[in-house]
């Protein structure tokens, strides 16, 4: 079952977002496996908010051993996402 994760990094900033993305794309992960759709936030106080659709559990949980390294490296303190079940998707044009 696919399902939506939010992660509300505080210590995520634009810079730090955009020094994870290419310690992804460096790591081979910038288009993981499972990860339907990505969008980042940059909230009023400058941190970012990260929802991902994921087809599984399982293939988030392999990501984030990629992840969570990149994440360190690039200054970020990891959190635990929430999660949700995806019960429908309406693509734009």
């Amino acid at each position: 079952m696919s399902m939506l994760t939010v992660f509300k990094l505080s210590t995520m900033n634009a810079e730090r977002y955009r020094k994870a993305i290419e310690g992804l794309a460096a790591a081979g992960q910038g288009k993981p496996k499972g990860r339907i759709f990505h969008v980042a936030c940059e909230q009023d106080d400058g941190s970012v908010i990260v929802t991902d659709i994921w087809e599984s559990p399982e293939l988030l949980e392999e990501f984030g051993k990629t992840l969570v390294p990149v994440l360190t490296q690039a200054g970020v303190t990891p959190v635990q996402p929430e999660v949700y079940p995806v019960i429908g998707i309406v693509k734009g044009q």
